[in-house]
């Protein structure tokens, strides 16, 4: 019976043409965000790679799910950036070349100055005290050795600063910012591991936000977002000269 929730292990690959291995049976919430989330998270993982073609078929099987429901996600994903669509040849895993991981960064770079903006506004301090408590979360689990809750933790962190904005069209585009963050942040964890880093810049960010000033805000933002951005572009770009 499709839909129902698998009691099987999902631990061997689908064969190399799919390219996706590693999933996990989805959780009861709801099947369509759970097939999401699972996705998500095999790219994160590492099991899900750029590039990667994924079927209705394939994942159907794996996942246990029946493919409206397969087809339903695959399309919300597509719609967020994390899939792109090939005439002729289907779904598959976007990948971020160097001129778009700039685009994105300087575009997050002005949203994230717009959300901060916004929560300094706020004289009860009620907004600041919620990125604060994600922060607590964010430091709790920063040396956690699973890439996906490192990553989870990561992504929940940035989404509190919109989210303590209060800024309704911030919180509208959060889907396909998470998109191509996670995209992002995949490609850059298997090039450059590096938490203690991770965790100074954004460490850098709660205490200057906790100033006020602004103009130092910024420029810990250029660091976490622009020049962390560079420093990606081009290790991969000497990875590709020494290919």
């Amino acid at each position: 019976m499709k839909d129902a929730i698998p009691s099987v292990s999902l631990g061997s690959p689908l064969s190399p043409s799919g390219g996706v291995g590693g999933l996990s049976p989805v959780a009861s919430v709801s099947r369509r965000d759970a097939v999401m989330n699972e996705i998500r998270r095999g790219i994160v993982s590492g099991s899900i790679k750029p590039g990667d073609k994924l079927t209705e078929v394939k994942l159907s099987a794996m996942l246990n799910v029946s493919r409206p429901t397969i087809r339903e996600a695959l399309t919300q994903l597509a719609q967020e950036g994390l899939l792109v669509q090939e005439p002729y040849r289907g779904l598959r895993v976007a990948t971020l070349h160097a001129a778009e991981i700039l685009d994105i960064a300087r575009t997050r770079m002005a949203l994230d100055m717009l959300a901060v903006a916004s929560i300094l506004e706020d004289t009860s301090g009620r907004r600041m005290k919620f990125v604060e408590a994600s922060w607590e979360e964010y430091d709790r689990v920063a040396f956690h050795p699973d890439p996906v809750v490192l990553h989870e933790s990561h992504i929940a962190f940035h989404r509190s600063i919109w989210a303590a904005s209060e800024n309704a069209l911030l919180l509208r585009l959060w889907p396909v910012t998470e998109a191509h963050l996670t995209i992002a942040l995949a490609q850059d964890q298997a090039t450059r591991a590096d938490p203690v880093r991770a965790h100074e810049v954004h460490e850098q960010l709660v205490r200057t936000m906790r100033t006020g000033d602004m103009d130092a805000i910024e420029a810990a933002f250029t660091v976490h977002t622009i020049d962390s951005a560079k420093e990606f572009i081009a290790l991969l770009n000497n990875e590709e000269q020494t290919a």
